[in-house]
């Protein structure tokens, strides 16, 4: 992981936050596995004979140290760090069915979809580019703040965190034209929509901020747990990956009040919905809290960092070794 550190090195300066990088964290007991009979809760994915809480996963090569991942409908797309490009990757089956390149020395990061494209954050030239996802074709390059991270799509508009300059720029999804830039809080690096507002994790600042999506405006900024990273919105709640605390914190969505924090230990990064549960990754383990009381279901032994839902399965970026699971 020496090229991710020296790669983050501008976050990591302002945030003073090593927790941005998965590392290799140590836990004395190990929590139920993910298969044990009580994890297998949700009577959809029995009607459809898919256990995906099995104590299994498929994994599939893709790039070089991939970090975030986005679904499109089909498949899934993989922003490979150290090397420049990004994958796309059918869902059904996990064929490669292409690499396409964004730069050198760019460190795609975050990942997202608009319906119709594909967009990546540029970590180290402070810019996002937009991808055709029919063909990955590269449909232009735009700036933004410094550091852009793991972006939000409101439907018209991509909403991109910037750690350093702790802001948040909304570009137009059309053309990529920039419609404002807005101060969150210091180590801006992830954010989520929730089908009114933009919510901004502010690592250095412990922190969540709320925007309204239509003129960025601040409805308010909420505390959470230390060096706060993912989030996910779960249809009414927030919920926020706090890494050095190794917690989950479950805000509601329509006043930002504090529902629960949850023990995720080994370093929560990414977080994602499945429709029942919340699915985090981390360090040393994936977990699997239930969406309606945060309590963990169960977990597997796997060091991952980006993940996404494709409506049936849960993926995974095992970032240290070029890896996606399939849950």
């Amino acid at each position: 992981m020496k090229r991710i550190i020296a790669g983050l090195s501008l976050m990591l300066a302002v945030l003073s936050l090593a927790s941005f990088i998965a590392g290799q964290a140590q836990k004395a007991g190990a929590p139920p596995s993910i298969g044990d009979a009580g994890a297998r809760l949700n009577p959809l994915k029995i009607a459809l004979l898919h256990w995906f809480l099995a104590n299994s996963t498929t994994a599939f090569t893709v790039g070089s140290e991939p970090y975030g991942l986005a679904f499109d409908g089909a498949n899934i797309w993989s922003a490979n760090f150290a090397d420049g490009t990004v994958s796309k990757v059918r869902a059904n089956d996990g064929q490669i069915l292409g690499t396409f390149q964004i730069g050198t020395g760019v460190e795609p990061f975050g990942i997202t979809f608009d319906g119709a494209n594909i967009w990546v954050s540029n970590l180290q030239t402070s810019s996002v580019t937009k991808l055709r996802a029919s063909d990955g074709a590269n449909l232009g390059t735009f700036g933004v703040g410094k550091g852009p991270g793991w972006m939000a799509f409101d439907g018209e508009s991509i909403w991109v965190p910037g750690s350093p300059d702790g802001t948040v720029t909304k570009l137009r999804a059309s053309d990529g034209k920039t419609l404002g830039t807005f101060p969150v809080g210091l180590g801006a690096i992830a954010s989520a929509f929730d089908g009114v507002s933009v919510w901004v994790t502010n690592g250095g600042r412990n922190t969540v901020t709320k925007l309204r999506a239509s003129d960025g405006a601040i409805l308010g900024t909420f505390t959470v747990g230390n060096g706060p990273l993912g989030i996910a919105f779960d249809g009414a709640n927030m919920w926020v990956a706090n890494r050095p605390d190794g917690t989950v914190t479950k805000l509601r969505a329509s006043d930002g009040k504090v529902l629960g924090t949850f023990p995720a230990p080994d370093g929560p990064y990414g977080v994602a919905f499945d429709g029942t549960y919340i699915w985090v990754s981390g360090d040393l383990y994936t977990r699997v809290l239930r969406a309606s009381d945060g309590v963990e279901v169960g977990a597997r032994q796997l060091q991952t960092t980006g993940v996404a839902f494709d409506g049936g399965y849960v993926w995974m970026a095992e970032t240290n070794r070029n890896f996606v699971h399939k849950f």
